[in-house]
């Protein structure tokens, strides 16, 4: 092209460069905009343009030398002017590329734009955004934005842009050491936070879903302290602090989150959160004590009050908040009698608050029933434990053996891993699995009911308050609980799976439920998988001639009553050593048992705190080193005694009269094992000294153990899983014959 073809009007040649310049060929519209600028020197859009088609060309110091050669020219104001317009163009040209999915370039532009113009917050914002969809984005970037925010004039911030690329970056690098001070920066420019803490709340929601408890306290410590008097905030940091073992924090947290709780069903929520924060750090006993009568007359008064419209977070959290009273005391009956009257109180308000979804649950059943011939029955499983979990350890070999003829097994998980080899194992032996982990319990019992489940079978109980509430809808027209806790008491379901020995024969008086009871035992196993030991008794400064009690289990599990037995049993045996192993705030734990020994007269050095085992293998390897397990009352070990007994190793269990206080009892007999089984706290302490004295008895006592194997219900889980099976066609033959 030469000069002859750009005419004297703008538009001329203007428009012949555009054409060049929308086609891509920035060297024709270069040139263009080259002759331009020698004919109308005065002309400034000619040097933006003629410099933008450098820029797109690669040549970013030729595109700047162009720019800043304009710029000589004016003064002070003209300067201001023509920033203003080369910003407009490049502004223009930046938005050009992002249309037609051209990151890159988009990302180029702005750079540039952002030299010229950096106090342009908003392009600030979307140099991050391309630099995520890029996946380019550094720490480094994350530096020079958060010093662009701190400078930032508030009023040139767009507000909901800031929340999406806040929300964008902590979807990819939440971890960062800087995401702290710049979610603190981004709400102090804010007049309206709240968008921004419900994405950094989320983001928390997130990391702690993905077992990540640290990372969600740091995320909500940050919105905790722009908003210390949110009830939410207090209540979901210092839950965050329990799972990360921050415990000192977690009670703090919490101490303060119940002084701000003014109506019943707050207090309700506020005084199980301190009480859970207490019990998980274990070893704070009295002032537990004194929160679980409180935590009585709390809930007494809610009955009485009967309080309508409570907000669903606190809703759902009001039948959970009794999981601790089988800590605490054995089987009384009045307290069962109050959960009850709770879990009726807490369906009322779940159904009330669904009353469409109920009555659509209803009207599906209904017209299941009366319309679809026999079939396999669909067996629906939900819990948040399907995964490495002692309900996944043990769940998993039902799933296994379930005749897939006769029954369609379905999973609804409220908590998935990745990369988890029981999860995965679930998964392989199961007709559809079902990810509901964010999901609302109404939208859970939907997915429940448009997959026609026939009987839907919880395995969480209380320690869920979300299958609490999907329990409480009745999606299913069968609903059992078994083997995560004791029964929730939910009118809305149907059974609670047993067996002769787990409940005494008089407890059906005490449940809602329909105790369902197999013939031998409510659990079994094939086994478990065993690694290496990383435990030696010289590493430990134990001789080998020593007699070793070992006890692993949680802190909330180690009530004073029994530890001051398991003190009287060392005390009575010489030459004997306690090993310890189990989670809490290992100072106060520590505190704890010396006290109570010091008060038996059991020297401290003879207690050893362990560390907890690389894996759930490892750790059943370690038993080996265990010449007797003491079991704890008024709440048994379960998974424990599985694993204890599945390696040999004598139990002493004290036997109580509530499900929690019998599932070593079960257990044992069904393990072909009485040594070691005591009613009394006395048996209890005999039991514990004869077995520490008794070498032969042991030997004895393992032997049985190795041979059980071969022929014992615990360890058949096969003839199990045929079992429960027998149970669900009962229970569906009975509901069909009960519809009639």
């Amino acid at each position: 092209m030469n000069s002859d073809d750009i005419t004297a009007h703008a538009p001329s040649w203007a428009e012949q460069a555009r054409h060049y310049w929308l086609q891509g060929d920035y060297t024709q519209a270069a040139a263009i905009y080259e002759k331009a600028i020698a004919r109308e020197l005065e002309v400034m859009s000619h040097y933006w343009h003629g410099g933008l088609m450098l820029l797109l060309q690669g040549d970013e110091a030729a595109a700047q030398t162009t720019w800043a050669l304009a710029m000589m020219e004016g003064d002070a104001d003209q300067v201001q002017e023509w920033t203003l317009e080369l910003s407009d163009v490049l502004e223009a040209e930046a938005e050009r590329h992002e249309a037609i999915s051209q990151p890159k370039t988009a990302w180029l532009i702005r750079q540039h734009l952002r030299e010229i113009a950096p106090e342009d917050f908003t392009n600030c914002l979307r140099i991050v955004q391309l630099a995520l969809l890029l996946d380019t984005f550094t720490a480094n970037d994350l530096a020079n934005f958060h010093q662009s925010l701190q400078t930032a004039q508030a009023d040139t911030i767009d507000s909901d842009r800031l929340r999406t690329v806040l929300e964008q970056i902590l979807a990819v690098i939440p971890d960062s050491p800087r995401i702290p001070e710049l979610i603190h920066s981004c709400l102090s420019v804010n007049c309206d936070a709240q968008p921004l803490i419900e994405v950094v709340m989320k983001a928390a929601g997130t990391a702690f879903r993905h077992e990540q408890p640290a990372l969600a306290a740091r995320l909500a410590l940050v919105c905790y302290r722009y908003k210390p008097n949110d009830l939410g905030l207090s209540y979901l940091l210092s839950l965050y602090y329990q799972y990360s073992h921050q415990y000192s924090e977690s009670i703090a947290i919490a101490r303060e989150h119940y002084t701000r709780c003014q109506t019943l069903p707050k207090q309700i929520q506020g005084n199980f959160l301190l009480l859970r924060s207490l019990m998980i750090a274990g070893g704070y006993w009295q002032e537990s004590l004194l929160l679980h009568e409180k935590h009585k007359s709390l809930l007494q008064r809610l009955l009485a009050e009967q309080p309508k419209d409570v907000h669903p977070s606190i809703r759902q959290d009001i039948l959970p908040s009794l999981y601790f009273f089988p800590y605490f005391t054995d089987r009384q009956p009045s307290d069962r009698q109050l959960q009850n009257q709770v879990a009726q109180f807490c369906q009322d308000s779940f159904q009330t608050a669904a009353t469409e979804d109920v009555k659509q649950f209803q009207r599906q059943i209904t017209q299941r029933r009366s319309s679809q011939p026999s079939k396999p029955l669909k067996i629906g499983y939900l819990s948040h434990c399907l995964r490495q979990h002692s309900v996944g350890w043990i769940a998993r070999w039902l799933f296994k053996y379930h005749n897939q003829e006769q029954f369609q097994i379905h999973a609804f998980s409220m908590q998935s891993r990745q990369n988890d080899s029981v999860e995965q194992f679930i998964t392989h032996h199961c007709d559809r699995v079902e990810d509901v982990s964010t999901l609302e319990p109404v939208n859970i019992a939907q997915q429940i009911s448009q997959a026609e489940i026939d009987i839907l079978v919880d395995l969480d109980s209380l320690t869920s308050s979300i299958a609490c509430a999907v329990m409480a809808l009745k999606p299913a027209p069968v609903q059992v609980t078994w083997l995560g806790l004791d029964a929730s008491g939910l009118p809305a379901i149907d059974y609670f799976i047993a067996d002769p020995y787990v409940l005494p024969e008089s407890a059906q008086a005490e449940y809602n439920e329909t105790l369902w009871r197999l013939p031998q035992t409510y659990v079994a196993v094939d086994g478990f998988e065993v690694a290496v030991p990383s435990l030696r008794r010289d590493l430990l400064d134990i001789p080998n001639d020593a007699v070793v009690y070992f006890s692993s289990q949680r802190g909330f599990k180690r009530h004073p009553d029994i530890v001051r037995l398991q003190m009287q049993i060392l005390n009575a045996v010489p030459n004997s050593y306690f090993l310890l192993k189990g989670d809490g705030d290992p100072d106060n734990i520590r505190q704890f048992f010396e006290q109570l020994a010091e008060g038996e007269g059991v020297a401290s050095d003879r207690i050893r705190f362990l560390p907890w085992a690389n894996s759930e293998s490892v750790h059943r390897g370690n038993l080996g080193i265990a010449n007797v397990v003491l079991d704890t009352y008024p709440y048994n070990g379960a998974t424990t005694t599985l694993e204890t007994l599945w390696m040999g190793v004598p139990l002493v269990t004290r036997v109580g009269q509530q499900f929690a206080a019998r599932n070593s009892y079960t257990m044992m007999i069904n393990a072909g094992i009485t040594e070691g089984i005591a009613w009394s706290d006395e048996d209890y302490v005999e039991w514990g000294i004869r077995l520490g004295k008794d070498a032969a008895l042991r030997e004895q006592i393992s032997w049985k153990l190795r041979q059980s194997r071969h022929t014992s219900p615990l360890w058949n889980a096969k003839q199990f899983t045929r079992e429960m099976e027998t149970a669900y066609q009962q229970m569906w033959v009975r509901y069909l014959e009960d519809s009639k």
